[in-house]
């Protein structure tokens, strides 16, 4: 068969739906779990940092604008997803998505850019949760030595950072144990992380002075979409949701449900708190680490403090959970095809979990966030994202045209005009990234197409016959 042929192969859909797929891994997962996986991995750093620094530089007041369009713009991502998950509930997110609709070639390189996302936004969440552990350490006046506090630089005196490996191989630990398993710690961070946001939200809002949202546009709508482009940042995650689609009870049913409920409950949390902080504090001022922080003490109510040091840990706890999620399922959805090591796939007997993939996810996390200074590369996991947004949404246009009666419990509306807006909103957001993480972006790509013409095409299962590839 020709080159062409080979990287256009798809995987039948058909093979893929309801019962006919048969999968290793174990259907344990309800749409509330679900729910709570995506508020999980959402939900993190962007909260309680990213509202405060956006309206002071950017939006003002008006950020609340700008979140609610980028909550919206996701919407018409997450649409796409939900979509896709309920007719195609396979392992794989986007990756899996792609090998139906424009076949292997290009899913190989979603799922490598997938890979990418997960990989450092995983390694960042656990350098920040270093960070933000050190800081309350620091205030019981415990410092640990500094050759353990970062990343390798000689020239700082740090070599290695100890407690960003120590959370990652934690993390990796209790992911490994199964699904199931990992979402009772994930539960119960959640509920907390919600619990201090929540009580954030009902002490503040008597405390808001209205004077403050005044101006409410103080940098003009220019402002407000440059607010907004930031923000869309803050609810990247719920495609997680879909990575578990094989570990889910009723996959066409509680997807879609999961995948747009996490995004509702997030959306509300946002718009919420970013009112009440820039009703608190005139916008001016949330230029800071700790905007919430901060508010608090603004209107000096300081005993809040520590719950809000509670809700920021369980916030990267669950990000970095969730996201370590979803890293193993890819590299076990990449096994089984046979485009990485079958070994990716394989599953332990007792947890029902792929434990190796899950292990071989944690350590290399553990080594990136514990030895390697990110910087600027930190984009890196943006620019996976929005490529995987992407992806998904041109996919839905794709897979209209080319099974128009294919059994779906959930449908897009409005059909292409909505997935062309996600991809508009998606590619304006991609001319927002420096340079540096173009050439980063291209590089991995480049270091993709080297490893599947030397390994994936040539051990795919579907170049031996294998339509399907589950076991």
């Amino acid at each position: 068969m020709s080159l062409k042929h080979n990287l256009l192969r798809k995987k039948p859909i058909p093979n893929m739906q309801g019962g006919e797929v048969r999968s290793a891994l174990k259907k344990q997962l309800s749409a509330m779990d679900l729910i709570i996986l995506g508020v999980g991995s959402i939900v993190g750093t962007g909260i309680f940092v990213l509202t405060g620094v956006t309206a002071a530089t950017h939006a003002g007041p008006g950020l609340i604008v700008s979140f609610l369009l980028a909550g919206l713009v996701c919407a018409f991502c997450a649409l796409c997803y939900a979509e896709f998950a309920s007719t195609v509930p396979v392992a794989g997110s986007a990756y899996t998505y792609s090998y139906s609709t424009f076949g292997e070639g290009f899913a190989w390189l979603m799922g490598w850019d997938l890979l990418l996302e997960y990989g450092f936004a995983s390694a960042l969440v656990s350098s920040s949760w270093s960070g933000y552990v050190q800081s309350i350490l620091a205030g019981f006046g415990i410092h640990l030595p500094t050759a353990i506090t970062n990343a390798f630089n000689p020239a700082n005196g740090t070599y290695v950072d100890v407690p960003a490996v120590f959370i990652a191989l934690l993390i990796t630990w209790i992911v490994s144990r199964g699904a199931k398993e990992s979402t009772r710690l994930n539960t119960f961070m959640v509920y907390l992380k919600v619990a201090v946001i929540l009580l954030f939200i009902g002490v503040g809002i008597f405390y808001v002075e209205p004077d403050n949202w005044t101006p409410f546009l103080p940098f003009g709508m220019e402002g407000v979409m440059t607010g907004a482009a930031i923000a869309f940042l803050a609810y990247v995650g719920f495609d997680v949701i879909a990575t578990a689609a094989e570990e889910v009870k009723h996959p066409q049913k509680s997807l879609p449900i999961g995948i747009l409920g996490s995004l509702l409950i997030v959306s509300v949390l946002y718009i919420a708190v970013t009112a009440v902080l820039t009703g608190l504090v005139p916008y001016n001022l949330l230029n800071v680490k700790d905007p919430v922080a901060f508010a608090l003490l603004y209107i000096e109510q300081d005993w809040m403090s520590y719950f809000i040091s509670l809700g920021a840990i369980a916030g990267l706890t669950t990000v970095l959970m969730g996201v370590m999620f979803g890293q193993s399922r890819l590299l076990y959805a990449l096994g089984r095809d046979g485009l990485l090591p079958k070994r990716m796939s394989s599953v332990n007997p007792k947890t029902k979990s792929p434990e190796f993939s899950t292990w071989v996810s944690g350590i290399s996390i553990a080594l990136l966030s514990g030895f390697v200074p990110l910087g600027n590369l930190a984009d890196l996991a943006s620019i996976g994202t929005l490529f995987a947004f992407i992806t998904v949404s041109l996919g839905i246009i794709v897979l209209r045209k080319t099974h128009p009666d294919l059994k779906r419990t959930f449908r897009v509306p409005f059909v292409p005009w909505l997935p062309l807006i996600a991809v508009a909103s998606c590619l304006y957001l991609l001319t927002t990234l420096q340079w540096i993480t173009w050439i980063g972006f291209i590089v991995w790509i480049g270091l993709g197409v080297v490893i599947y013409a030397i390994y994936g095409y040539r051990h795919s299962a579907l170049s031996k016959g294998d339509s399907s590839g589950y076991e």
